[in-house]
């Protein structure tokens, strides 16, 4: 089984932390690819720079010339999925949802712990429409930029610490979903902290993505996520084999 598992940002060490720690989790016989998209913002923190992740994605999948089983876009909050999940046969998991989905099994309310504050309605939006909402007790920022989670490993690791035991504490949380692909990794301490259970969307999407590809289920292409209708697109900037697959 091969899984494609795509960063959303082009900082190609964070590709690398995510390839790592999917590979931690993924069964003997899966091989997990990382991919870093062409173009598009060094780290995703609005939605200008989700919006412009989403096209890098989809083109650097599209663009992948062997055949793959699944794909895994691996940010936290940002578009694009629906987008793969029309162009491609195969399972299509998101971090997000991935997280959300998988702690619901572990306790009876769950947090997100994230970056920057102003991530925390794009979060919100995507775990809504994901009808992932009704067990959510809040989306938590860090106040750390993406980036800061690979140059200030020790300031991250405290400062998500401290958010998520307020989580616990205050709105009574009972899991922790670490809201953020380069997040990847950081369970062991923040569960130290907390006493709680700590899912990364990561490792989450890796063992759904398999479980998806081991019982033949893919993505309903009946309506919502049928193949685009042909189209002239004009101006197109991306690879021409997004356009013509």
């Amino acid at each position: 089984m091969r899984i494609l598992i795509v960063n959303v940002n082009t900082t190609a060490s964070m590709t690398r932390a995510i390839g790592d720690s999917a590979r931690a989790v993924a069964s003997p016989g899966t091989e997990i690819i990382e991919l870093t998209p062409d173009f598009g913002a060094d780290s995703c923190e609005g939605n200008f720079e989700s919006y412009l992740a989403a096209l890098a994605v989809m083109d650097k999948v599209m663009s992948y010339p062997e055949p793959f089983d699944a794909v895994i876009q691996a940010g936290y909050g940002e578009h694009g999925r629906e987008g793969l999940q029309e162009l491609l046969e195969v399972p299509v998991v998101d971090i997000t949802e991935a997280a959300a989905s998988t702690a619901q099994f572990l306790g009876h309310k769950y947090s997100v712990l994230t970056t920057l504050d102003r991530t925390v309605p794009l979060i919100e939006d995507r775990l809504k429409l994901a009808g992932l909402t009704d067990r959510l007790a809040s989306v938590r920022a860090s106040g750390l930029g993406v980036l800061e989670l690979e140059s200030d490993p020790a300031r991250a690791v405290t400062a998500i610490a401290q958010q998520s035991k307020i989580a616990v504490e205050q709105d009574k949380t009972e899991v922790i979903c670490l809201g953020c692909g380069g997040m990847a990794e950081l369970e062991e301490q923040v569960r130290a902290a907390t006493g709680v259970p700590i899912v990364d969307g990561v490792r989450a999407a890796v063992t759904i993505a398999e479980s998806l590809v081991r019982l033949g289920l893919s993505t309903s292409k009946v309506r919502t996520y049928a193949p685009p209708r042909p189209k002239v697109l004009s101006g197109w900037p991306l690879s021409t084999t997004l356009i013509t697959k």
